[in-house]
């Protein structure tokens, strides 16, 4: 909006007033049966009548505001029209908090929407047909205006000073609908307190969606690249001597690019908001493939596996697949070669899981020196707490780094 320019003067203004003055005439419809009552009790003094007419009509359509798609369009017309910002209502389930009282907001708004309406409607057509028939006394006849009582005739000069009032005054009416309805519209067509809630908790669901997302990408995407570069240097290494060794180093990059674009392809998938697949399970079965690539990248890799791993299902298992992958990844980054011992524990009420590898000067075959983002190992720790484990990380003595975790079987309540 362009500042300086009168209110009276904005497109807003205008917009709102015709958005008053639609929902006036769209109760019309409703009237004849706010009739029916009167009209089955003639006996009653006009007054009442005029009263019963009204709470009655006011009834009918306040019940209209009940319906969904009523308050959906109230709100998309009020976005447009008198140019507030609503975001839509939470379809598809009702919400918790005060269920009654958020019920009768939307026909509250409606009838306040059509009472305006009808208000503006009558106060600034009056007001507009007399400043335009006062000064040529159009109406004919002798012009007079009463207050409380008091008689005054309008006639000569003074004739176009009323005229000019009574316009004055019917487009300050036309401002004060506009700014009524502005005003109220957030506070009865907004979401309640309990859809704010409602939305807020979608929202941390879908944060937390697309954080256990980032962390799987890390993990997939972050090991492949690592692997696939140690597997190319190895293979650039030893391709004319052993040109069998260098053939298994490429075969096994295909198969770790394989499975990474798998995982991406669902990654992309759902921040799109697409129906991607299903998502690529890896678990403690696949444990053997992954040490396999490792073993073709160069690395000397001393698995332990003990207890029932079988066992170990669901969450719990692809969270173990996840940790270990992300620990051997941290150990061909930054381990000095030599044996990486990999245990698995399975036990009763838990599952252990530890990677030790040499820390110092590299001394096996590979690129060298990584660069890093720094989100491993907090990422890592922020996948345990949310299991209800233990997590432990750093140096074991002066030649080695050990990542230790334990997970509960059973997360407690």
């Amino acid at each position: 909006m362009i500042r300086g320019i009168p209110p009276l003067l904005r497109g807003s203004t205008y917009s709102g007033v015709l958005f008053a003055y639609c929902g006036a005439l769209a109760s019309l419809p409703l009237l004849p049966l706010a009739l029916l009552p009167a009209l089955s009790w003639r006996s009653a003094p006009e007054s009442v009548q005029i009263v019963l007419v009204l709470l009655v009509w006011a009834v009918l359509v306040g019940v209209l505001g009940l319906a969904r798609p009523v308050r959906r369009a109230l709100v998309v017309s009020a976005r447009r029209l008198l140019r507030v910002p609503l975001p839509n209502p939470v379809a598809g389930r009702r919400t918790s908090g005060s269920p009654g009282l958020d019920r009768w907001r939307t026909p509250i708004w409606l009838v306040l929407h059509v009472a305006v309406g009808w208000t503006g409607a009558l106060a600034s057509g009056v007001l507009f047909i007399m400043g335009l028939s006062l000064p040529g006394n159009w109406l004919g006849g002798e012009v007079r205006a009463s207050l409380f009582g008091t008689s005054v005739r309008v006639s000569g000069g003074w004739s176009w000073v009323v005229a000019a009032v009574c316009v004055l005054l019917a487009v300050a009416v036309c401002v004060l609908v506009t700014k009524a309805l502005r005003w109220s519209a957030p506070r009865l067509l907004g979401p309640s307190a309990a859809e704010r809630l409602a939305l807020a908790a979608e929202r941390e669901l879908l944060l937390a969606e697309r954080n256990r997302i980032a962390h799987e990408l890390h993990d997939s995407i972050g090991h492949t690249l690592t692997a696939a570069t140690i597997q190319a240097a190895v293979a650039g290494q030893v391709l004319s001597a052993d040109p069998a060794a260098a053939r298994a180093a490429m075969r096994s990059i295909e198969e770790s690019a394989r499975a990474a674009l798998e995982d991406l392809d669902y990654v992309l998938g759902v921040l799109r908001e697409e129906q991607s697949g299903t998502a690529p399970t890896r678990t403690l079965a696949d444990l053997p493939e992954l040490l396999d690539r490792l073993r073709h990248a160069g690395a000397v890799v001393a698995p332990t596996l003990s207890g029932e791993l079988a066992q170990v299902q669901g969450t719990l298992s692809r969270a173990a697949y996840r940790i270990l992958q992300e620990g051997l990844t941290n150990a061909l980054r930054h381990g000095a070669g030599g044996p990486i011992e990999v245990r698995v524990t399975a036990a009763p009420d838990g599952l252990d899981l530890t990677v030790v590898n040499r820390i110092g000067a590299r001394t096996g075959p590979g690129p060298g020196a990584f660069p890093t983002s720094g989100h491993g190992l907090p990422g890592l720790a922020e996948r345990v707490r949310l299991l209800h484990g233990e997590f432990q990380a750093g140096p074991d003595g002066t030649q080695h780094w050990r990542l230790a975790v334990r997970l509960p079987v059973r997360v407690p309540a």
